[in-house]
């Protein structure tokens, strides 16, 4: 299993580059940051720093969006960033939440979403696109290698992935969701003569090592509550649009009947206020949390459901002990083991 981390580009931006640095050192393949313009700093100059201060992690954002760039300037940033750096970037892309409605807008529709996969993914790997009724390509971009891991939580959405991503973002940590999200996405690729194991599986959620006290628990669910009403916001779309009696396992939708209003101010940090609805019971499903056994142990039983990489949210108030923790006792207890002799 390979190990990511999800950063905030909140200011200083150095502070951001110097926990990618960090995660790096510690065994992580991949550094992902926000990408919603208003509430954080723009990701794309961050990453440019990031790779220009490591040599191995990957690249990208988690998730960028349809909507607030168009597609062919998205394209050309990975494009550079691959010319500058080396093949070292991914592009997470959903059909958008808070870089769109913060600016009274909504996300962007599943075909919309697909269209602009494949321009992305065209453009970024040095092909040529027909877009807008002409057929485009960068002239000065050779050799460029980019996939498009696609953020999904409804039916269609996964769907969506299966088809086409080359890997999936699923947002949350809790095993039997996970579990029906990739037979989903596994369904539909074998449905459009796709091999299922193509795709890369990529679950993210908030992590916290504690002691294995109660008291340290506690602390740790109220750093993280914030993840479930984010995950909310998207729940709250699939039940508007399925109702609550649909395929969608009632373990992701039954928790936000007592959900009344978000406030994208405080979007994705510690101590959210608009996140009391969250009982403990789901933070400890959709979260990584308890002592580095505790962590392993779940981690175990998604990397035998087919996940392929761990996520980490690192929005807490542990960050680098985090990544220490799992540098040295989380990763090296999931890795392939190697032997100087046999």
């Amino acid at each position: 299993m390979d190990f990511g981390v999800v950063l905030q580009a909140n200011p200083p931006a150095s502070r951001t580059v110097h926990l990618a640095r960090l995660a790096e050192q510690y065994g992580f393949s991949h550094v992902w940051t926000f990408d919603s313009h208003l509430l954080w700093q723009e990701p794309y100059v961050i990453h440019s720093a990031i790779l220009n201060e490591t040599k191995r992690v990957k690249v990208g954002p988690f998730v960028t969006n349809p909507s607030t760039r168009d597609w062919t300037v998205t394209a050309s940033v990975f494009a550079t960033l691959n010319e500058m750096y080396g093949n070292r970037t991914v592009c997470g892309i959903g059909r958008g939440d808070s870089a769109v409605r913060v600016t009274n807008g909504a996300p962007a529709s599943l075909r919309t979403l697909r269209e602009a996969i494949h321009v992305i993914r065209e453009l970024g790997n040095s092909r040529s696109v027909e877009y807008r009724g002409a057929t485009l390509r960068f002239p000065w971009s050779v050799g460029s290698e980019l996939e498009i891991w696609v953020a999904a939580y409804g039916p269609l959405a996964l769907k969506l992935a299966g088809e086409v991503a080359d890997g999936v973002i699923l947002q949350l940590a809790d095993v039997d969701v996970a579990e029906w999200m990739i037979a989903t996405v596994r369904a539909a690729a074998a449905a459009a003569g796709r091999d299922p194991g193509d795709i890369t599986v990529c679950v993210a959620a908030p992590a916290y090592v504690t002691d294995g006290s109660d008291v340290a628990l506690a602390h740790a669910r109220e750093q993280t509550r914030w993840f479930g009403g984010m995950v909310g916001n998207h729940v709250a779309d699939i039940v508007a649009k399925y109702g609550t009696d649909s395929v969608v396992p009632k373990a992701l939708t039954d928790y936000i009947s007592a959900r009344e209003s978000y406030d994208y101010n405080e979007h994705g940090r510690a101590g959210n206020t608009h996140t009391a609805f969250v009982p403990d019971d789901i933070v400890d499903r959709f979260c990584v949390l308890g002592t580095a056994g505790e962590h392993i142990a779940k981690l175990q039983r998604l990397k035998a459901l087919g996940v392929d990489q761990f996520a980490l949210y690192l929005q807490h108030d542990d960050k680098e002990e985090t990544l220490r923790r799992y540098g040295e006792t989380v990763i090296p207890a999931l890795a392939v083991p190697l032997l100087a002799t046999s």
